[in-house]
């Protein structure tokens, strides 16, 4: 059992809250026409709103809001009708302006939830479904960035002023597990809704967790917020960490002290950034330049060419990843772990369609088996590699007839990551790779491994030891794993009884 497990043995109760912030997925930024290209050279995408010269003023960005309005669709949210801007004013030398602009008093989007599996493996592993529920979803514009070293500091301003989605979730979590399965399947809505690219590593989706832990049936205790949590993995590390690091603290007798941290990837610990002791006035006020966003969210509505068609955008909803895993499960009887995690990895899960679309009556079973345990073995050593669909649904097919099996399966794929100039069926032509079910070739097999495992032979028949699995092991080499091994049991079983208990 490992610490972490042995701390939350205890009485302790911790709770967990998440902010994430999503890039949405435009060409242009929230309130100006300069690119969002993360490439782009530094301070190469910046309009004058931007960089806040005098006299500039914000035009909101029609397809950014779409965007909000589909996430919020798909996450259950009651959207406002009339949602408005706001000024966040801090000092920054990344916030040209001087302030943020935001949607703090009335937000595209209240009251949502997510609804996503949580897979905990190792000895006791567990899969459970869990839902988070969301305290609403806004628009804002992002900062730009500082760059800072031992003798300077520089600014880029590419990222001023891209448009994010902040979502705010309640504080319903309980270890970093669920929350890292909260943002896997978040990443999985949005990049299928088409509104983020959830490229963490280029900043388009940040996590911030607020953590606290407390005795059952006493209040919620004092919370530290880490912020801008970079990967998937880095959010469970992250939130273990903290959970630990707070448990052992109450356990000595010390207090916790409502701060900020950041997670340190090379020491896999949390360090504090600056303490929040006194709340920061941000000196809200209503942004003076924009007006307040109206949607049309029912057809007794007069439709405005100013406002933003909520029952259009419902229409264009796509099945999401919770309606897919039901799918899977009742149209391909996949077992929940396998839908789960076809779901999960985006290339896996374009193929599996593809193959299956191309013929009905494919078994889904062997198909998901082959890609969760083969092809995505290849896909995590080799990197971006792809095996064309064609290929394996006749892999599947193959296997399926019984022509082939696992072994040669395998071997196949490896003939494929080599040279795609021939066919997977091409291959065990040429190759001969066919499984081997003649009868006098199986007997051959079996004899040959009675012959090299005599002493194993006369154990068995002495009844001192059951050889069955080491004969078949052997008739299976010498076949070059190309014998039916239903046969090959079959032919033991018959010819070599075993007398032992």
């Amino acid at each position: 059992m490992s610490q972490f497990s042995i701390l939350l043995s205890s009485d302790w109760k911790p709770v967990v809250g998440l902010e994430i912030h999503a890039q949405i997925k435009s060409a242009s930024k929230l309130f100006s026409g300069a690119g969002t290209d993360f490439y782009t050279p530094t301070n190469r995408s910046v309009a004058l709103l931007d960089a806040a010269l005098p006299g500039t003023l914000p035009v909101l960005n029609r397809r950014c809001v779409e965007a909000g309005v589909l996430t919020a669709l798909a996450l259950s949210c009651d959207l406002n009708q009339v949602s408005t801007f706001d000024r966040k004013h801090y000092f920054y030398s990344d916030l040209p302006a001087g302030y943020q602009i935001t949607q703090q008093r009335s937000p595209l989007a209240r009251n949502g939830l997510l609804k996503f599996v949580v897979y905990k493996g190792g000895k006791d592993s567990r899969l459970y479904d869990k839902t988070s529920y969301i305290h609403q979803i806004q628009l804002e514009q992002d900062s730009g960035r500082s760059l800072h070293d031992d003798e300077r500091s520089l600014v880029d301003l590419n990222r001023a002023g891209l448009p994010l989605m902040e979502l705010v979730f309640k504080p319903d979590l309980s270890d970093g597990e669920e929350a890292a399965s909260l943002v896997k399947e978040l990443c999985l809505i949005l990049t299928r809704l088409g509104t983020c690219s959830c490229k963490m590593e280029e900043g388009a989706l940040r996590v911030d967790a607020n953590v606290s832990v407390h005795k059952e049936g006493m209040p919620l205790g004092v919370r530290t917020e880490i912020k801008n949590i970079g990967s998937i993995r880095a959010v469970a590390n992250a939130i273990d960490f903290e959970i630990s690091r707070q448990i052992q603290s109450l356990n000595k007798g010390k207090q916790i002290v409502n701060e900020t941290r950041s997670w340190d990837a090379q020491s896999s610990k949390t360090v504090p950034m600056r303490d929040k002791e006194e709340k920061q006035d941000y000196r809200y006020m209503p942004e003076p330049n924009l007006p307040p966003l109206h949607l049309r969210v029912n057809s007794s509505q007069a439709m405005d060419a100013n406002m933003v068609d909520v029952l259009n955008l419902q229409n264009k909803l796509p099945e999401l990843p919770n309606e897919l895993r039901q799918r899977f499960q009742n149209d391909f009887n996949l077992s929940r772990l396998q839908a789960v995690r076809l779901v999960n990895e985006d290339v896996l899960l374009s193929q599996f369609v593809e193959a299956m679309e191309e013929k009905k009556d494919r078994n889904a079973i062997i198909l998901t088996d082959l890609l969760l345990n083969d092809v995505l073995a290849h896909l995590n050593e080799r990197g971006n590699e792809c095996f064309k669909v064609k290929d394996l649904g006749e892999i599947t097919d193959m296997m399926h007839s019984g022509k082939i099996n696992k072994s040669i399966a395998r071997n196949i794929l490896k003939e494929l990551s080599v040279s795609s100039a021939l066919t997977a069926e091409q291959i065990v032509k040429e190759r001969g790779w066919t499984l081997i079910t003649d009868s006098k070739e199986i007997e051959s097999f079996c004899h040959l491994a009675m012959k090299e495992y005599d002493r194993v032979v006369k154990k068995h028949q002495a009844g001192k030891a059951n050889g069955w699995k080491t004969l078949e092991s052997k008739a299976w080499q010498i076949s070059e794993s190309r014998a039916d091994m239903e046969l090959v049991k079959e032919w033991f079983r018959k010819h070599l009884p075993y007398k032992g208990k």
